[in-house]
């Protein structure tokens, strides 16, 4: 059977330089093809391309007929006053879909995606369920083609674990580009990487992430084989044609030129191969002191909701520590927290005197009319790093940008290069405590490398929110968890944090509001002891039974959630209605007994700081 989009030739430029030619790009059924690529490759362009957004300059993109496509673009906006049910609306007039099918499609949708209020405001949402929104709308459409740019940017891990599952059983094909590596090493059944360093623009393998790059490490060593035999043949045929050959037989114009397509070839594959890349290194202030934040009791609320209670820990120089939690814990707040910009609701944030933070804000706001020169050197051509006065258009090379860019509007620029900016910008100022949120989106693969190893090299304190599982691992030497409940823990690593997110039956239940990452002992003792008040007979029983009959609720909660995922209720509008009506049902039950549990427990006398 014919793919489902074949494009072959395709050639786009902007500017001077093309982003790629002579492309050939084919989808087939139920292929999960992950597209990969340095900034500024063409990834978008090819998505936008393949929907019909975009024409090549040259080529042709085929599509088979009655194949239907959904696209997710990388940012998702929404008007004031739209609400998830008229979005999703929205999305089946794109369709044309028939009356007759748009309850129940939406009732399956409402269920896979997790929202179980149509009418909330879509703009009012955080990012992370903005994205959700975005796929459900692509998803409502039953796409036999699901086209996906950046779709992990700003998910939760949650909703990352949520998109993977969703995918690996999905009944379409789909394009995904990414930069996450272990979600490629999850989904991917394809991997294309987009570069000009191969003869035809790009290399495709069957596989997932790691096959691939096992396949890109034998390509180049061939390459790198062929290359130096296509040196050696060069400096060979120079040499003959050094010594003055005269073109007056057939066998020596041959071999004239022949010399002279080895050169060509040589000097293509040169070309080609020249590998340029972000120089990415934090500058330290070479502080002495080891202790630099302690935190102390710090509990915060915001508009009613605690988003966590009690946490001790402290950072010395030479920590790094990764921060996850589910969107809406609380890891912003708790940056923000330890930069001094808000005062917390409880407990102290001590700080070593001086310290320089430098914060890498996730909302990354440029000024969209600043020209590059101006956003890296503000006052003149110049910028002073590490005590040296290094001219703009240099400081701008470093970053893979060239002297053309130099008077490119920030606004015009990609979301990878707008944060290769901020990275510039954050390595002028020497820091104590790098405060990094978010700084992995848009990033593509070799300059997320480079950061890596920047800040392993990095001799200060570092704080890091990102989604990047691979850069958890590797960059974070404790992870502080936030389970979204008030609740807070310290772990060794990311695969910790996940054994404690699983659940309840599978671990012990936590304490409620509990969330010591370090007690001091001297602390604890110094705590008066709590006045307890009686409680009668059938509280007592009440709180006794409280953990069994939690557990039992939340394993009520894991079999209504996993019955939604089961085919026979997707396929069936009213049945998954009301599925996600017991969903919604089971999930306040839970969350009643755990409000009951603390009110017994504070009652009783018994606190989550007196069990420090």
């Amino acid at each position: 059977m014919p793919p489902l989009i074949a494009a072959q030739g395709l050639a786009k430029r902007f500017g001077v330089a093309p982003l790629f030619q002579n492309l050939f790009f084919t989808v087939s059924e139920g292929e999960r093809i992950g597209l990969v690529g340095p900034n500024g490759s063409g990834k978008s362009t090819l998505l936008e391309m393949l929907f019909g957004r975009v024409k090549p300059d040259t080529g042709d993109v085929a599509i088979r007929k009655r194949t239907r496509i959904s696209f997710v673009a990388q940012m998702s906006t929404y008007a004031p006053g739209d609400t998830i049910r008229k979005v999703l609306e929205h999305a089946l007039d794109r369709a044309e879909t028939p009356q007759s099918e748009r309850l129940g499609r939406i009732a399956e949708i409402m269920g896979r995606a997790g929202f179980l209020d149509l009418e909330a405001e879509a703009a009012a949402l955080s990012g992370g369920w903005r994205k959700r929104l975005a796929i459900a709308e692509g998803l409502v459409q039953h796409p036999d083609i699901l086209l996906l740019d950046e779709p992990t940017n700003h998910l939760d891990l949650a909703g990352i674990k949520w998109l993977e599952a969703l995918l690996i059983n999905a009944n379409f094909a789909c394009v995904i580009v990414s930069h996450d590596r272990y979600f490629l090493e999850n989904i991917a059944t394809t991997m294309v990487e987009l570069n000009r360093m191969y003869p035809d623009g790009s290399l495709r393998v069957a596989g997932n992430y790691s096959t691939f790059l096992e396949a890109k490490e034998a390509y180049l060593h061939a390459q790198q084989q062929r290359q130096d035999a296509v040196e050696n043949r060069v400096h060979t045929e120079i040499d003959w044609l050094r010594r003055g050959p005269k073109a007056r037989t057939t066998k020596s114009k041959a071999r004239i030129d022949t010399a002279h397509e080895m050169i060509g070839e040589l000097a293509g594959m040169r070309s080609r191969s020249q590998v340029t890349s972000a120089r990415i290194d934090f500058t330290a202030s070479n502080r002495k002191s080891k202790q630099l934040i302690g935190v102390k009791h710090l509990s915060h609320t915001i508009a009613g909701h605690e988003l966590f209670h009690n946490i001790h820990f402290d950072i010395t120089s030479g920590m790094r520590v990764g921060l996850v939690g589910p969107n809406g814990s609380g890891k912003t707040t708790l940056l923000r927290l330890l930069l001094g910009e808000i005062a917390p609701s409880h407990g102290t944030v001590k700080r070593a005197d001086p310290l320089r933070l430098v914060y890498f804000d996730q909302n990354r706001e440029l000024d969209p009319a600043l020209s590059l020169r101006r956003a890296l050197a503000p006052d003149s051509d110049a910028v002073i790093y590490q005590g040296n006065v290094i001219h703009v258009a240099s400081w701008a090379a470093r970053f893979l940008f060239t002297g053309e860019d130099l008077n490119r509007p920030v606004g015009r620029m990609s979301g990878g290069e707008r944060a290769r900016v901020l990275i510039a910008q954050l390595m002028l100022q020497p820091a104590d405590v790098l405060l990094l949120d978010e700084p992995t989106n848009d990033l593509d693969i070799p300059t997320l490398e480079i950061l890596e190893e920047s800040l392993l090299e990095y001799p200060g304190a570092l704080v890091l929110v990102t989604h990047d599982r691979y850069m958890l691992d590797r960059v974070s030497t404790v992870v502080l968890g936030l389970d979204g409940r008030g609740g807070a823990e310290r772990f060794a690593d990311y695969s910790q944090w996940e054994d404690w997110q699983r659940p309840a039956k599978s671990k012990p239940l936590p304490t409620p509001r509990a969330s010591n990452i370090q007690t001091s002992p001297a602390a604890a003792a110094a705590r008066p002891a709590p006045a307890k008040k009686k409680l009668s007979y059938t509280e007592t029983r009440e709180l006794a039974s409280m953990e069994e009959n939690i557990a039992a609720a939340e394993e009520d909660l894991e079999r209504k959630r996993l019955a939604m995922e089961e085919p026979s209720i997707i396929s069936d509008g009213p049945r998954l209605h009301a599925a996600a009506l017991e969903l919604e049902q089971a999930q306040k039950a839970v969350e009643h007994l755990y409000t009951r549990w603390a009110e017994l427990e504070q009652k009783q006398g018994v606190t989550s700081e007196s069990l420090g």
